[in-house]
């Protein structure tokens, strides 16, 4: 490709960048199965061969991916990548064993009215997740197909809807008065808070603040670089769970035509593990069940999940089976209290404070113990089984629809009960009654979330999972399947539209045959693999749609470096946060609309559409007027910057798309498998199920059948005094948006730097409640450094402990990911702690109405603890 592109020139005549003959040898290689998902990526890339150009197959571990090796560029000052060190004041009580209730009903109001106002509040929650209303920002949790209560909403879907439609603005007045290094000493708690941005914004290359930019110089501003650039994979295209359907179709569209598959997305980092295990197992990279399943199930198995925090309106679902007739077995590091009562607020006994007992067995598995315990159950199953043929496995089932139980049976007689116990944390007597459990239901739902897909093993976890659900013959049947839960409100839909760094042959050639171009066929970066190709100097061009990237990235250190390296990093969202501040020599702001707000458009009002995490397409209708005028659609947005780097009508008419809706469904449509007669289906009121073929005992594998697998115990890799650490979110908290300083249903008040340990691990290191600890992270020989934590005894396994994120994710490696799907190891990092240096007990007689520094100092600001 030529390099005399000027600045503002498109790619419409332009030859198509297709890769090495390699490259597509490689792909093809990965593509066997004859499925729609790949079954594991097979191409990822170290940061030494990013930044030598070699081809795709070391895996990740140099030496040279460490941070702080290369000095780090500060093209805007000294800004902070990292959270604040100050305390705000810890206040400790007793944890709760029931969630919901009065209390949440009172937080979610006093939110949503604190933020939107009393009448646009109301409003706004009494169209909540009904049918042709607004469908929530927050979680992925389906709404029931037929009638829906008055209030179809949760604490969490509340506070997204009053955070979205916050009355503050923030501004050019806001940046022109505040430096980008001098935001990044906030905390991201604040950050959030300044209000909806309403203006684009662009900070110029050596600029210390952000300054007003119009709309369509910022488009010639991505255009010139992007076609500035040798090659079209010099950039990557980040996608986040709240973008539309319309809006990804879009976006991975122009991406194509524009000649890559860089399109790393938050699936990469929070769900990749579940489409990696189940493509191998089931054919299918989504979960097999729908809402109405719930109520058919006899056991239900909630596996590293804590849907009280996470996904509320799962309460109501789990409520409902329950008085059904189903047992509920939690399987988590934590207890956590939705999982134990459910106080429902639609009902008066829930709002008097009367709990519904959910979980009939709580297992306390160690992080990433999961493959063993799960080995523990199925090995009593096959015990049950030698005793008497038929008593634990479902032979017809397995005979019919299943491929390579023999190996499978094998490993279960060769393990160690020993290692089992040891690696599980779960005593053999637990283990056998959860078996009992499973021997005597046919009809099974498991459900997991990132506490098994963020493992080092996470692939392996959740096809031990698929293993005992197909043993028992609890596939393809009303109330039985499995139910990977995705916590953003479209992650799965992004996925659908096409968003993903490898895209298979029948995506391309749909996209070949109605636009008229060859797509690029070599795989892309993954979010990993972007962040070390930003570091290696291969990626210089990085736009994010929605999100907050830098928080929600492993290694948060590494990835400062990787971002300040680029020439331009572009962020469209709704409000500030910390990935406006950590960018590139060039950095763009640009403001969409909300999904509660008005989309008109040159055809009229527009709507959007989304996919839940059971496949139900619906459609999102706005109400409220824009926070500014100067808004645009993601839909707009996308449209305008595709319009001005490839040109006004290649492949298709930009400014017709922007301006009606209705022409990028017809081709989502025409491209999309399952989505024929879309604008005609999402107007139906509930929307529509897309077909899914593993529900019907139909499995597109290499085999044609579901496939066991075999799984091995990991090994822990543990050093003397070293712990597992796993990262989580509090309470008050969606993804790296934090909606306050509390998470009370752990007892934990106003602070969020803090460690749960096990008491007898804070008593093997000399410390006691409240003393502020350092924490150190060990990987390959390398160490990662947080600083100031406040101890929290909680009841967490012996030799693990828990941090909030993003707070914890500077200790978590770039080079730990889960085996085969290469999503950041988040929840197994092995740390040591230790008294923190110049600090000791958090001592709150130092607290004078104000801030504890991490020395015990004070500074006037919060409420002091307990």
């Amino acid at each position: 490709m030529a390099d005399d592109r000027t600045p503002g020139t498109t790619r419409e005549n332009m030859p198509q960048h297709q890769g090495t003959p390699a490259d597509h040898a490689d792909n093809a290689q990965s593509g066997t199965n004859n499925n729609r998902w790949n079954t594991e990526k097979k191409d990822v890339r170290s940061a030494c061969d990013l930044h030598d150009g070699a081809a795709p197959g070391a895996h990740p571990g140099h030496a040279a991916e460490v941070p702080g090796q290369v000095p780090l560029e500060r093209p805007h000052g000294r800004v902070s990548a990292e959270t604040s060190e100050a305390f705000t004041g810890l206040r400790l009580t007793e944890r709760h064993h029931k969630a919901a209730g009065m209390p949440a009903v009172l937080k979610a109001t006093e939110y949503v009215f604190k933020h939107a106002g009393p009448v646009r509040g109301s409003y706004g929650l009494s169209v909540l997740n009904q049918k042709g209303g607004i469908d929530c920002m927050s979680c992925a949790w389906p709404e029931p197909d037929g009638a829906r209560p008055l209030a179809e909403f949760c604490e969490n879907g509340a506070k997204a809807l009053g955070h979205e439609m916050d009355t503050k603005r923030c501004g050019p007045d806001f940046f022109a008065a505040h430096s980008v290094a001098e935001l990044s000493t906030r905390s991201d708690y604040w950050l959030e808070h300044q209000g909806r941005l309403t203006h684009p914004m662009v900070l110029r290359t050596g600029a210390t603040h952000y300054e007003l930019i119009a709309w369509d110089d910022a488009y010639k501003l991505i255009a010139g670089e992007l076609n500035a650039l040798a090659s079209p994979n010099e950039a990557a295209f980040y996608t986040s769970g709240r973008a539309s359907n319309e809006a990804a179709f879009v976006y991975q569209l122009f991406v194509r035509r524009y000649g890559t598959n860089n399109m790393p997305d938050c699936s990469n980092m929070c769900h990749e593990s579940s489409g990696t295990a189940l493509s191998a197992t089931l054919g299918v990279g989504k979960g097999t069940v729908q809402l109405d399943d719930f109520e058919k199930a006899q056991l239900i198995l909630i596996v590293g999940q804590n849907p009280g925090t996470n996904h509320p309106r799962m309460l109501t679902t789990l409520q409902k089976a329950k008085r059904a007739g189903a047992d509920i077995v939690a399987v988590n590091p934590l207890p956590e209290a939705g999982l134990l009562g459910f106080m429902n607020p639609q009902e008066p006994l829930g709002l008097l404070g009367k709990a519904t007992p959910l979980a009939d067995e709580f297992v306390p598995v160690k992080i990433n113990g999961d493959v063993a315990f799960f080995k523990g159950v199925m090995k009593e199953l096959l015990h049950a089984e030698e005793q008497q043929n038929g008593s634990g496995f479902d032979w017809a089932y397995i005979k019919a629809h299943t491929h390579g139980v023999e190996p499978l049976i094998a490993d279960l007689q060769s393990a160690s009960w020993d290692r089992i116990v040891e690696d599980s944390g779960v005593g053999r007597e637990q283990i056998r009654a959860v078996a009992d459990r499973v021997k005597k239901a046919e009809r099974i739902i498991a459900c997991w979330a990132m506490g098994l897909t963020q493992q080092r093993d996470g692939v392996e976890a959740i096809q031990e999972v698929v293993n005992l659900l197909l043993l028992r013959g609890s596939m393809g049947k009303p109330g039985a399947g499995a139910c990977p839960v995705r916590g953003h409100s479209n992650v799965q839909g992004d996925r659908t539209m096409g968003i993903w760094e490898r895209p298979q042959p029948v995506l391309l050639d749909a996209i070949q045959k109605n636009f008229g171009f060859d797509p690029p066929r070599e795989h892309g970066f993954d979010a990993v693999e972007t962040i070390k190709a930003m570091h290696a100097g291969k990626v210089k061009v990085f736009v994010q749609l929605g999100g907050n990237f830098l928080s929600a990235a492993p290694d948060t250190l590494y990835v400062q470096e990787g971002l300040s390296r680029l020439n331009l990093s572009v962020r469209i969202g709704t409000k500030l946060n910390r990935a406006d501040l950590v960018t590139g020599k060039q950095s763009l702001i640009l403001p969409c609309l909300g999904r509660s707000e008005h989309d008109r458009q040159k055809s009229g009002e527009q709507f959007i559409t989304t996919e839940n995490s059971m496949s139900v397409v619906e459609q999102s209708r706005g109400r409220f007027e824009p926070a500014s005028p100067e808004l645009r659609s993601e839909t707009a947005i996308l449209c305008g910057i595709a319009k001005a780097t490839v040109g006004p009508t290649n492949p298709v008419d930009w400014d017709a798309w922007a301006g009606n809706y209705d022409l990028i469904r017809d081709a989502i449509a025409n491209t999309i498998d399952g989505c024929q007669d879309y604008n005609a289906k999402v107007r139906k009121p509930g929307g529509f199920h897309l077909p899914n073929l593993a529900r019907q005992n139909e499995f597109v594998t290499d085999t044609g059948k579901a496939n066991f697998t075999v799984n091995k115990i990991p090994d822990r890799h543990l050093e003397p005094g070293q712990l597992v650490m796993m990262t989580i979110r509090s309470h008050d908290q969606f993804n790296t948006t934090i909606y306050e300083l509390n998470d009370r249903y752990r007892g934990v008040h106003n602070e969020r730097r803090v460690i749960f340990m096990n008491r007898q691990d804070m008593a093997d290191r000399g410390l006691e409640p409240r003393r502020v600890v350092d924490i150190t992270g060990h990987h390959e020989g390398h160490q990662r450094h947080a600083p100031h934590f406040i101890v929290v005894p909680y009841d967490i396994p012996r030799g693990c402990c828990a941090t909030y994120y993003p707070e914890g994710n500077v200790l978590v490696p770039i080079n730990s990911v889960a085996n085969r799907s290469n999503q950041p190891a988040s929840k197994y990092v092995p740390v040591t702690v230790a008294p923190a240096v110049g600090a000791h007990r958090f001592d709150y007689d130092k607290v004078d109405g104000g801030l504890l520094t991490p020395t015990g100092g004070s500074t006037a600001a919060a409420a002091a603890g307990v």
